[in-house]
C-alpha cells in the first residue's frame, strides 16, 4: 500500500500557480506542479505562457517522458531524433500534442503571442540538462579542439549566457521572428538534413560489392590487409 495514499495527511489537489520555476517577464513565466507540492501525483507539470518568438531553449531530460499538450495559442516543438540524425518537428494548435522521448534533445518556439501550453511528464519529478549551461560552461578552447570552431568568436558569441536560461532569449535581449526564424522553428521534414556517412574502421567491407576497383568479393578480401577478418562483425579487438 502507497504510504502517501493511507497518510492521514493526504491531500488530493494541488495549485500549479503558487510555484513559479522561472519568470522572464509578466508574458512569459513557468509554473509547475510535482510531487512536492502533490505528494500523491504520479507525474507532474510545467504550466507554460510565452508569446510569439519564446522559446522553450533546447535542453534534454535525463530520467522522463514529456508530453507537451497546447491549451491555447500556437508552438512548433522540434525534437532530435539520435537513430535516423534527423530533426522531427511539429506545429501544433490548441488540442494538440507531440512528445520528446527520454534524453531526447529538445527545445519549443512559442508562435502566437498568449500561447498557453502544458509540458507533463511521466514521473513526478523531471531531471533537465539545459541547453546554456552546456554552452556557458565548455571553455572556447574545447570547443576549438572538438570542432575547429575559433576560440575567441565562440566565447564571444557565448557571452551573453550568464547563467541558466529556460524561456529565451535571455531578458535584456529582444525575441524576434521573421520568416527565416519561423521557418528554422518548425523545418520541413522534406528538408531536414541528411545523416552523415557511417564510419567503419579499416577492412570493414559493408558498403561491398560497392566498392570502387574491386569486381568480386575475393578480389576485396585478396587487397586488404593481412590479418582479414570476413564479414560477419566483430574484428576481435
Amino acid at each position: 500500500m502507497d504510504p502517501v495514499l493511507t497518510s492521514p495527511s493526504l491531500t488530493l489537489t494541488g495549485d500549479s500557480n503558487e510555484v513559479v520555476t522561472y519568470r522572464r517577464d509578466a508574458d512569459n513565466y513557468i509554473t509547475q506542479l510535482f510531487a512536492e507540492q502533490l505528494p500523491a501525483i504520479q507525474t507532474g507539470f510545467f504550466n507554460v505562457r510565452m508569446n510569439k518568438g519564446i522559446i522553450i531553449q533546447p535542453h534534454w531530460h535525463t530520467n522522463v517522458n514529456e508530453l507537451v499538450f497546447v491549451i491555447g495559442g500556437e508552438v512548433a516543438t522540434t525534437v532530435f531524433n539520435p537513430f535516423t540524425q534527423k530533426l522531427m518537428s511539429y506545429r501544433l494548435k490548441p488540442g494538440q500534442a507531440s512528445m520528446f522521448p527520454k534524453g531526447w534533445f529538445h527545445w519549443i518556439v512559442g508562435l502566437e503571442d498568449d500561447t498557453h501550453i502544458l509540458t507533463v511528464f511521466d514521473r513526478p519529478t523531471p531531471d533537465i540538462v539545459y541547453g546554456s549551461d552546456f554552452l556557458r560552461m565548455t571553455p572556447g578552447q574545447i570547443m576549438q579542439l572538438a570542432y575547429s570552431v575559433d576560440e575567441k568568436e565562440y566565447e564571444k558569441a557565448v557571452e551573453p549566457i550568464r547563467q541558466s536560461v529556460i524561456l529565451g532569449p535571455p531578458a535584456g535581449f529582444a525575441p524576434s521572428m521573421d520568416d527565416r526564424l519561423a521557418q528554422a522553428a518548425a523545418p520541413s521534414p522534406e528538408t531536414a538534413p541528411e545523416p552523415p556517412a557511417p564510419f567503419y574502421p579499416q577492412g570493414y567491407y559493408a558498403n561491398y560489392p560497392g566498392y570502387p576497383g574491386y569486381a568480386s568479393f575475393a578480389n576485396y578480401a585478396a587487397a586488404q590487409p593481412a590479418p582479414y577478418y570476413p564479414y560477419p562483425y566483430p574484428y576481435p579487438y
